[in-house]
């Protein structure tokens, strides 16, 4: 059986060589150690804490190693980040405890005879310091790169923004590990009795502060046991990702559109809207996804949910006109998730300058499914203008036949026709909503 540390550094090492996303294969390899409920929380804090703070690890080790980082085996080097780490942020785990280890899965996993020497060497020099400094950089990007650990490219970005205090602020957040949103099923059961069941069953429950029907979970372990989500009584979505629903303001009866829907999520949010009534489309490319969304409907007892094998991207000529709502949650970036996903961060920013043209081809092409007076919902998982607003502002400027479409958001009130829900501000996702209407027969 394999240790908590060890299964931290082989889903890193995999991440830095194969691309692998982290969550996928740290199950993968949790499964393959055997490890019990409490090491396995331990891998997983390891391994997203690593890779939440992976540059400012880097900048600190890198004080003491003569011949570089760059230099190092990739088992070697996730090795000292997850030592690192452990110094840094856990101060449970005793230094010695964590030097150890990373010595011995040296000699365990790297070809260098030579290698547990300098990782015993390395760890023990920062450990002789008197304290941590605080990073610094060339300039106020740099040093807010280093601190949370985000590519400087991005903090840029932010810094643009936002100016450099939102931007610490936003960069922050992303470095937080946000409790799950539980959507209550309306259909069958209510907030209330789902909080008491839920606590019941060890799991730690509270309202979530400004939503309704929204419970936010901690201590879940394997949230499928759990009875209630095995009856559809709630599904996983983020406020801001239902929120959009609330703003594409769908109602019983109507015809829905949901061109990227997998996994699904706001199918189930319009169907439970909907109190099961009307018809929902859910579409994707992915024979398997479509099968996610088959799943999460049959457990949640949402009928009127259809899913459909098709590409947003090619238009459908018996689909013209035909639906009162039409969702378009567009391929994007994902840099609003980076607090759920970390490893999105480290994204080659190069690939994702091309997803504009995707986002308004797709913008277009579903565009010509909204009957006249109906609804074409826009939305992304990304803080970026350029996927955001530069896409709906160019769409608007080409199809004169819509126009923005303001909606009341609880809490945050009425938008005009877009918003964009910042982690720092709101404790969601980041997340980026429009909303559309088609005036007449013109698209």
């Amino acid at each position: 059986m394999g240790s908590a540390r060890e299964a931290a550094m082989l889903t890193l090492a995999a991440c830095e060589r194969q691309g692998a996303w982290s969550d996928g294969h740290l199950k993968k390899t949790l499964r393959e150690q055997g490890l019990d409920r409490r090491d396995a929380a331990l891998a997983t804090r390891l391994c997203y804490g690593v890779l939440q703070n992976k540059i400012l690890l880097d900048w600190h080790l890198g004080r003491f190693c003569k011949g570089g980082l760059d230099a190092l085996e990739t088992k070697v080097l996730c090795n000292l980040r997850v030592a690192a780490y452990q110094f840094l942020f856990l101060d449970k785990i005793p230094a010695s405890a964590a030097v150890n280890e990373a010595v011995s899965l040296t000699k365990k996993h790297c070809r260098n005879p030579r290698a547990a020497g300098m990782v015993n060497g390395i760890l023990r020099a920062t450990l002789r310091q008197e304290k941590w400094p605080e990073p610094k950089g060339s300039d106020k990007a740099e040093t807010l790169s280093i601190k949370y650990s985000h590519p400087l490219w991005l903090v840029r970005e932010f810094v643009d923004a936002l100016g450099p205090e939102g931007a610490e602020a936003l960069l922050s957040a992303d470095n937080q590990q946000p409790p799950a949103a539980a959507q209550v099923n309306r259909l069958r059961t209510n907030a209330a009795r789902l909080a008491e069941e839920l606590g019941e069953n060890g799991v730690e429950v509270q309202p979530h502060p400004w939503l309704s029907d929204c419970l936010l979970l901690s201590g879940t372990g394997d949230m499928e046991r759990l009875r209630a989500f095995q009856a559809g009584d709630f599904y996983i979505q983020d406020a801001a990702a239902r929120l959009s629903v609330t703003a594409a303001g769908v109602t019983p009866g109507q015809r829905v559109l949901d061109c990227c829907a997998a996994p699904g999520g706001k199918s189930f949010a319009a169907a439970i809207e909907m109190k099961n009534r009307g018809e929902i489309i859910s579409c994707d490319i992915h024979p398997h996804k479509i099968r996610l969304i088959e799943a999460g409907r049959d457990r949640l007892g949402l009928s009127i949910i259809r899913p459909c094998l098709q590409s947003a991207a090619e238009t459908r000529t018996d689909w013209l006109d035909g639906f009162d709502v039409v969702i378009t949650d567009v391929p994007c970036s994902g840099l609003g998730i980076i607090r759920k996903k970390p490893d999105i961060r480290y994204k080659d920013p190069e690939p994702l300058r091309g997803l504009p043209g995707v986002q308004r081809t797709i913008l277009d092409h579903c565009a010509r499914y909204v009957r006249p007076g109906g609804v074409l919902l826009y939305s992304t998982c990304t803080l970026l203008r350029r996927e955001n607003e530069d896409v709906v502002d160019g769409f608007l400027a080409e199809h004169p036949g819509f126009e923005p479409a303001s909606f009341v958001l609880p809490h945050l009130g009425e938008q005009p026709g877009r918003f964009t829900f910042w982690p720092h501000l709101h404790g969601t996702d980041g997340f980026f909503v429009a909303r559309l209407r088609r005036k007449d027969g013109t698209s």
